[in-house]
């Protein structure tokens, strides 16, 4: 079993082009899984197996959506199984997944992205620098988390106003960045040999002292944005990349963009996933007919 995981993961790297955070998420929910049905062979693992555990996870009150993620680790693992012919019948093909909550995406106010890269960018030390100008291009461009502290030194072209990124399955796509925050990313420059030990070199835009994979992790980036949402005076409960890339998509379409441009930045392959963001604009022009419209501002009858 442990040689038919390998051999998958390897497969869904090398020919997938899936993400080390995908890797590892993909080999720990199949460690969960077969932990749980304790079967050793993938022969005798039914669909009644899998449809006990996705219920199993749901007693447990795991959310619909980590529901979801785990079973797409599994019928991407039969598919894989049933494709080498180590098994007869994908036991994953008749199993739904649980109907998802379509709760709104959280984003922060046009001033309030402000004031947090304004924060950063008031801090004295090097490191709150870098912090600035990753919270500008993230919010500039829409970026994953995952794709901003990947970034390659070369990935930005300045005479273009377009960076370069590499998206989920290393798809790549051309995204336009604001004038503003590519001025950032060249005050930046001068400093990023800070990140980088003597005498080596780096490729990455965002290099790291201490990172193993040379350019600074997911979790820092993470952190340093708390900070800056503390000094703010923001709920840091409110603040992460997924609310800043939330933002840019948020206050582009409440400026008019139109959704297939914001789907192409953001890089969703389906403009479904794009969607829903039209709910968010959706209660901003409600907000707009209330405050606006004359029917709703009706002049009080003349006293007797």
């Amino acid at each position: 079993m442990k040689d038919l995981i390998k051999n998958f993961l390897e497969t869904m790297s090398a020919e997938k082009g899936a993400s080390q955070n995908t890797i590892s998420s993909y080999k720990n929910d199949l460690s969960q899984f077969l932990e749980h049905i304790k079967k050793n062979d993938v022969r005798k693992i039914s669909s009644e197996d899998i449809s006990a555990y996705v219920q199993y996870l749901s007693r447990q009150e795991f959310a619909s959506k980590t529901i979801s993620h785990k079973l797409s680790a599994l019928r991407e693992f039969f598919k894989f199984l049933f494709s080498e012919k180590e098994i007869k019948e994908n036991p994953c093909i008749n199993i739904t997944s649980p109907k998802l909550d379509k709760s709104l995406p959280k984003f922060l106010t046009i001033d309030e992205m402000k004031e947090i890269i304004s924060a950063a960018k008031s801090r004295e030390e090097i490191s709150g620098r870098r912090t600035a100008v990753m919270l500008e291009l993230m919010y500039a461009c829409g970026l994953r988390v995952t794709e901003l502290v990947t970034l390659h030194e070369n990935s930005i072209n300045f005479d273009k106003k377009q960076v370069l990124v590499k998206g989920k399955g290393s798809k790549e796509r051309i995204v336009p960045v604001a004038s503003s925050a590519l001025k950032s990313v060249l005050d930046y420059l001068p400093y990023r040999d800070n990140f980088i030990k003597a005498r080596a070199k780096s490729s990455w835009m965002f290099p790291s002292l201490t990172s193993v994979s040379g350019h600074i992790t997911r979790d820092a980036f993470f952190k340093n944005i708390k900070k800056m949402a503390v000094l703010t005076g923001i709920s840091p409960s409110r603040v992460s990349p997924h609310v800043l890339r939330h933002s840019f998509a948020t206050h582009l379409l409440n400026n008019d963009a139109d959704l297939r441009s914001v789907q192409k930045m953001l890089g969703h392959e389906d403009i479904s996933t794009t969607e829903i963001y039209t709910h968010i604009t959706s209660e901003r022009l409600m907000e707009i007919v209330r405050k606006k419209h004359p029917l709703e501002h009706k002049k009080s009858a003349p006293k007797s």
